[in-house]
């Protein structure tokens, strides 16, 4: 263990991993419960313009893309609330625009090639630089902020829209910050997992958790430490078994989850068990008791996510 920490290279891509296990899934429970959950790919597929940009500027990749792709996905929102063509064919025009004009960017940049975009794509760890260290810092500190910060308010916009209108909450800003800061976190996991992976290390943790989990809360605690889990553990994998460290942790969060789901049925054995020693005990409340917690439960936003 001593050994992978000794390359500088692989302390920046460990300390990215950690910081992209940590934002992806945090930000991805609020996609899931939208039913957005392919919206980080389509992000993907916008950046790669920014990308692309970043290399015909001779500038940093990443804060190209981070442009790009918010742009990219309050354009999605507008289309989402105003658009008169269908709502899928309009975003895919935008997805599949996003990745032909990086194509056609890098080419235009001197000396870049189709090549060029492969490490964006399916990450390396290889390329991690101390500048884009500090982006990956910075970036993940914002989407952190906005993920914690406004968890009840995003809840309950990602919830119900019309209820969270009702209660005065300002739905369409938060629903534009959402997906500002689901662009960040998709261009902070580029170097990491890449950009056509990363849609997965926001979505799987997060159903991973559902299986055995049954409020947002928890489903979110438990989603990150399974983010930082196959991201540190996966990044770590590539390097000693020399494989792409993107494929990895998808690959590993899969595993994960299957594992999960394998045991979710177990683990709804031993609750119904425990509720049953419960009710035979000496002073149980009943339904009664069961509607006081679903209330406080309620009132501490941390309604079931299924």
């Amino acid at each position: 263990m001593i050994e992978i920490l000794q390359p500088a290279f692989m302390q920046r891509a460990l300390l990215a991993a950690l910081l992209v296990g940590v934002a992806a899934p945090a930000i991805g429970i609020y996609l899931v419960q939208r039913r957005q959950a392919i919206m980080g790919d389509g992000i993907g597929h916008v950046a790669l313009t920014g990308v692309a940009l970043g290399f015909l500027l001779s500038t940093s990749p990443v804060w190209t893309a981070v442009v790009v792709a918010s742009l990219g996905s309050v354009a999605m929102e507008l289309i989402r609330w105003y658009g008169r063509t269908r709502g899928d064919v309009a975003l895919a025009m935008l997805f599949y625009g996003g990745m032909a004009g990086g194509v056609l960017i890098i080419n235009l940049a001197p000396g870049g090639t189709t090549a060029d975009l492969l490490s964006p794509l399916f990450g390396s760890v290889m390329t991690v630089s101390p500048e884009d260290v500090t982006a990956i810092v910075v970036l993940s500190g914002l989407a952190l902020a906005v993920s914690f910060g406004l968890r009840r308010q995003l809840f309950a916009v990602c919830q119900d829209e019309e209820f969270a209108r009702v209660s005065g909450l300002p739905v369409r800003l938060l629903n534009l910050l959402l997906a500002v800061t689901a662009a960040v976190t998709v261009t902070v996991a580029m170097r990491v997992v890449g950009l056509l992976l990363v849609s997965a290390l926001m979505v799987i943790p997060v159903a991973a958790a559902q299986q055995v989990t049954r409020g947002f809360a928890t489903t979110m605690g438990l989603a990150v430490g399974m983010g930082v889990l196959v991201s540190v553990s996966g990044t770590a994998t590539s390097y000693y078994a020399d494989v792409p460290p993107g494929a990895t942790i998808v690959l590993l969060a899969i595993a994960l989850f299957a594992v999960l789901s394998a045991a979710a049925p177990l683990l709804n054995r031993a609750r119904l068990r425990a509720r049953a020693r419960d009710e035979e005990a000496p002073g149980w409340k009943g339904r009664a008791g069961d509607r006081e917690g679903e209330g406080r439960e309620a009132a501490e936003g941390v309604t079931v996510v299924r």
